[in-house]
C-alpha cells in the first residue's frame, strides 16, 4: 500500500452493521471521528464523561447525519470503577464490537490524582484505555477483523518511560507527564499489537496521531500562553477535522496492517494527509512494552484475555 497517496473521508469503506466505540467522542477529533463512523453507516458508541456533553454532540451529530446510529455511554476514564462498568454495559448491549478508537486524554493538567491513587494524565491517557480494552476484549474476538485503535502523540518521541515515574512521582512535570503518556499509548497499541498475532486472534491494534491540531486538549496551559497562543495557532495547527484522518484511516482504510502507527505525512508529522509513520526509538523497545504492560496489569487489575 502507497502511504503518498491522498487519503480522504471519501475513502471511508461502507460501515452499516458494524459498532464503533470512540471514547472522548463529545468534542474535538473524537467528535468528527464519531460523525464519519455514523456517515458510514456505523453504530457509534459516544463513550464520555459528562452524559450531558455527549447528549449535545450526538444531537450536533444527528443534524449533520438524520440517520445516524447513536448511544451515549458514560464512561471516565480516570475512574477504574467507571470504566469497569461502563465495559459491563457496552458488553450487555452489543454482542460484538468492531471498532475500538482509544481517543479520550488530557493534556498538560495541573497535578491531580485519580479516585484510585494515579496520577491524572498518565491514568486518562494510558491506564483507562488499557482496562477499557482488557475488559472488551471478547467483544471485540466477536467481531472477525476488529480493530483497535490508540491515539498516541508526535509528542511521544519526547516521553520516556521512567518506571520510578509513571504514576507521578515526586518530581511532576506537566509537560512530561503528558509526553510519557502518550509514550505509554503508542507502546501499548504495539504490545498489543504483537500479542494478537501471538495469539492468532482475528483482529488488530494500530495507533495513530493527530500532529498539530486544534482541539480543546491546550485548556489546561497557563492563561499567558493560551492567549499568545491563539494568535500564532493558525499558523501551525491544522483543524481536527485534518487532525481525525491518521485515526480514522487505521480505523477504516481495508489496507491498514496491524502494529502501523499512522500520523499526518508532513515533514515534521504536525500536520499533512495521513500515512503510515515511524514510531519514536522508545515505543520500538519491546522490553519496555512488556514491563509497561505488566505495571499496567498491576495498577489496574485489568488483564487481557489472550
Amino acid at each position: 500500500m502507497s502511504t503518498r497517496r491522498t487519503w480522504s473521508t471519501a475513502d471511508i469503506p461502507d460501515r452499516n452493521g458494524t459498532t464503533a466505540v470512540v471514547t472522548g467522542a463529545n468534542s474535538g477529533i473524537g467528535l468528527h471521528t464519531a460523525e464519519e463512523l455514523a456517515r458510514r453507516g456505523a453504530h457509534v458508541v459516544l463513550a464520555v464523561r459528562d452524559p450531558d456533553r455527549g447528549d449535545a454532540a450526538a444531537a450536533g451529530i444527528r443534524a449533520r447525519v438524520p440517520a445516524a446510529a447513536l448511544t451515549v455511554q458514560q464512561l471516565d476514564l480516570a475512574s477504574l470503577a467507571s470504566v469497569r462498568a461502563g465495559a459491563e454495559q457496552l458488553r450487555r448491549q452489543f454482542s460484538r464490537i468492531d471498532l475500538l478508537v482509544n481517543n479520550a486524554g488530557v493534556m498538560w493538567a495541573d497535578r491531580a490524582h485519580t479516585p484510585d491513587g494515579h496520577e491524572l494524565q498518565f491514568a486518562t491517557n494510558h491506564l483507562g484505555h488499557f482496562a477499557l480494552t482488557g475488559l472488551l476484549l471478547d467483544s471485540l474476538r466477536a467481531a472477525p477483523g476488529a480493530r483497535v485503535v490508540t491515539i498516541s502523540s508526535y509528542l511521544h518521541r519526547l516521553g520516556r518511560a521512567d518506571f520510578r515515574e509513571l504514576d507521578g512521582g515526586r518530581r511532576y512535570n506537566r509537560y512530561r507527564a503528558y509526553n510519557q503518556s502518550k509514550l505509554a499509548n503508542l507502546m501499548f497499541a504495539l504490545e498489543l499489537h504483537r500479542r494478537l498475532v501471538e495469539s492468532g486472534a482475528d483482529m488488530i491494534s494500530l495507533a495513530a496521531h493527530p500532529g498539530l491540531a486544534a482541539t480543546g486538549l491546550g485548556r489546561h496551559l497557563p492563561a499567558p500562553v493560551r492567549r499568545l497562543g491563539s494568535v500564532f495557532a493558525p499558523l501551525f495547527l491544522q483543524s481536527a477535522a485534518m487532525g481525525m484522518l491518521p485515526g480514522l484511516r487505521a480505523a477504516t482504510d481495508p489496507g491498514a496492517r496491524g502494529g502501523e502507527y499512522y500520523g499526518p505525512l508532513g515533514v515534521t508529522e504536525t500536520r499533512g494527509a495521513p500515512g503510515v509513520v515511524r514510531p519514536g526509538r522508545a515505543a520500538r523497545d519491546p522490553e519496555a512494552r512488556r514491563r509497561l504492560w505488566e505495571k499496567s496489569e498491576r495498577l489496574t487489575g485489568v488483564r487481557h484475555p489472550l
